[in-house]
């Protein structure tokens, strides 16, 4: 291979003090009665030098953001070793050097920037001065000059992530953990947060970036891990995991016409005015990624996170058919009651007819002049002639005594 050149922004930087040490660690989480329930980090070994971008990729519940943790003394390890600075990640004086994003902001709702910046900056002893000035920078930094009355409370999730940033740069550490720090950015936001990660670097920050957009790692990290099941499965330079040993380019400058002549057979192509240049060719990290992921799974390697799905599960397969029968259900439920109710209102008319022919007849068969109203009538006639001379030997006397009062 000839004139091989590393793409990434901090090549310049040559790296030889170790930030980080860990070897042999593992985290196994436990239920209430103490027994195994996930290997989160199983036996992981690994070194991020001064300078340094180090990308930590994985998918879901790969013991990625639990490697964080143990590295800021927020977790104890089950076994294993870790020295951040030559120290122990519990150290007082260490976790000062130390800069942390983590996935989710956590900030108080009812400050604005200036505010956020200035308690943030107290807690590492800074002088009011030198807070208000760095409070400053950072908020024109990030974007914020604009928003630094506003309280965080209103800010989007992009806002969100820029004033975290921004805190996170507070004490000036000399290592940075940045976990997603680019999720919720506008692409111009990420732009500008891949360029200050390449600035830090350059100063000799050491910056440890943890995302799963994998354009983001190619673009700043200079050596990477891809986590599966807790255990590191590739680790190298963006160069060594990329590159495809079974092929070669071969760049030429432009060449005349005679010597392009006898070339055009081998290489069939015309290549740009510089000198030849024959290296190995990249996939896309991408790609990598997965590929290193599908043989951690053919390999019965085992995870405590999440896994590729296989199909929907049924209940959100139903869509509106569901709708559809339960809907008929409720009319064949209404459906009787209608039924039922009709029948009712025929049978009540005829009766009161009958009873009104009846009452009728039995008042004019007693007094045939007479046109007074009657009281009404029961709902059943009598049926026997005995009870319906009684009937009317009743209404006589009924008649009668009305008239008599009148």
């Amino acid at each position: 291979m000839i004139a091989t050149e590393n793409s990434s922004a901090t090549a310049s930087v040559s790296p030889t003090e170790n930030v980080i040490a860990v070897r042999g660690l593992t985290k196994v989480f436990k239920d209430f009665w103490g027994r195994p329930k996930a290997r989160a980090v199983d036996n992981v070994d690994f070194e991020v030098r001064r300078g340094e971008v180090f990308g930590l990729l994985g998918p879901n519940g790969s013991g990625k953001s639990t490697t964080i943790k143990m590295l800021l003394g927020l977790l104890y390890p089950t076994k294993g070793h870790i020295e951040v600075f030559g120290k122990s990640p519990r150290d007082v004086k260490t976790k000062a050097r130390i800069g942390y994003l983590p996935e989710e902001s956590y900030l108080y709702r009812y400050l604005n920037s200036a505010e956020t910046l200035g308690f943030f900056g107290s807690l590492f002893d800074l002088p009011p001065a030198e807070r208000q000035k760095r409070a400053e920078q950072l908020m024109e930094m990030v974007g914020l000059t604009q928003a630094r009355t506003r309280v965080v409370g209103e800010f989007s999730k992009g806002m969100q992530r820029r004033i975290g940033l921004a805190q996170a740069l507070i004490n000036d550490p000399d290592l940075i953990i940045l976990d997603e720090p680019t999720a919720g950015l506008d692409p111009i936001g990420c732009r500008e947060v891949k360029d200050l990660i390449v600035a830090l670097a350059r100063r000799g920050k050491t910056v440890i970036l943890s995302s799963h957009l994998l354009s983001d790692v190619e673009d700043v990290c200079d050596r990477v891990v891809i986590y599966y099941g807790g255990k590191i499965q590739a680790m190298g330079t963006l160069q060594e995991l990329l590159v495809k040993p079974d092929s070669v380019r071969i760049t030429t400058p432009v060449l005349s016409r005679e010597t392009l002549e006898s070339v055009m057979t081998i290489l069939r192509r015309e290549t740009g005015p510089d000198k030849v240049r024959v290296d190995n060719p990249t996939q896309n990290l991408e790609s990598y990624f997965l590929s290193v992921v599908e043989r951690a799974k053919a390999s019965a390697a085992e995870t405590s996170g999440a896994t590729s799905g296989a199909r929907v599960a049924e209940y959100l397969r139903a869509g509106t058919g569901e709708t559809d029968v339960s809907m008929k259900v409720l009319e064949k439920l209404t459906l009787p009651q209608a039924a039922k109710e009709e029948p009712k209102v025929l049978e009540t008319k005829p009766e009161e007819k009958i009873n009104e022919q009846k009452l009728g007849a039995l008042t004019r068969a007693t007094e045939p002049g007479t046109t007074e109203s009657t009281p009404a009538a029961p709902t059943a006639a009598p049926q026997n002639p005995a009870d319906l001379a009684k009937a009317n030997e009743k209404l006589s006397s009924l008649l009668g005594n009305s008239k008599t009062q009148k």
